[in-house]
């Protein structure tokens, strides 16, 4: 069984088909799905999602591209939401050096104090990084998230940034990408790190995997991401999804 560790099946262009989406992913073996909300409308939907399926979990955060607009009460709700069983992680969160909607120094702050919330409810966290790793990583260690740990979603870096990255307690998470001809890192990635410390997941609706790249993405895709992964690894299918699947359980605590 797989386990799709960032869905965003919260987002609108699931509205039309929902139920057969899930059902296909059901199809392909798809077991758990974590979906993921990062503002207000999207982490409400989440809600709505994990109360629904018993298979859903939710990971609750503030995206970096719109830190500028998270106020006190935001995270305070996101503290309060962090006491629902079915919350097994914060985030995303991290640092967005692609857009310029949120200045750096905000997008910092922003950043800083999701981790310390996460210490604070003890919780891993969901990295994300574009075009931004060095400060990430800095800012990872000054303030002790090795504490909680968690993902460095869709991870796009170097096997040395990635090794970094498991020396304080991160799981490195492929996607789509991993599929792509020509993505040399993910593919140097996905044989260098062991598999005990590699995640998988969709990033759905973005970042479908090959052959369905530039279409919408739906967790049953996920199955395509495992299957590269043995592929590059020299492993069955079975074992990478076994072997993913568990370690997503341990992070999240999901029994």
């Amino acid at each position: 069984m797989l386990f799709d560790t960032h869905a965003h099946l919260n987002d609108t262009q699931y509205n039309e088909d929902l139920e057969e989406v899930i059902e296909r992913a059901q199809t392909e073996g798809v077991s758990e799905m974590v979906i993921v909300g990062f503002d207000r409308p999207t982490i409400q939907r989440a809600m709505e999602l994990v109360e629904r399926y018993d298979f859903m979990f939710a990971c609750v955060g503030w995206h970096p591209v719109d830190a500028i607009d998270m106020t006190d009460e935001d995270l305070t709700w996101i503290e309060e939401l962090t006491s629902h069983p079915k919350v097994v992680a914060i985030g995303e969160m991290g640092l967005d050096y692609h857009w310029d909607k949120s200045p750096k120094d905000v997008q910092k702050e922003v950043f800083r104090r999701q981790i310390r919330l996460a210490k604070k409810v003890k919780l891993p966290i969901v990295i994300h990084n574009r075009e931004a790793t060095a400060d990430i990583v800095e800012i990872l260690k000054e303030e002790k998230a090795e504490e909680v740990g968690g993902i460095m979603h869709c991870f796009s870096g170097s096997p040395e940034v990635a090794k970094e990255c498991v020396n304080m307690n991160f799981y490195i998470s492929l996607g789509g990408p991993v599929t792509f001809k020509n993505a040399k890192k993910p593919k140097e990635v996905a044989a260098e790190i062991p598999l005990e410390k590699l995640l998988i997941e969709t990033d759905c609706p973005y970042l479908a995997p090959h052959p369905y790249r530039g279409k919408r993405n739906e967790p049953g895709y996920v199955k395509l991401v495992a299957e590269q992964i043995a592929e590059i690894k020299g492993l069955t299918f079975e074992e990478v999804a076994e072997a993913t699947t568990q370690n997503a359980k341990k992070l999240f605590g999901i029994k």
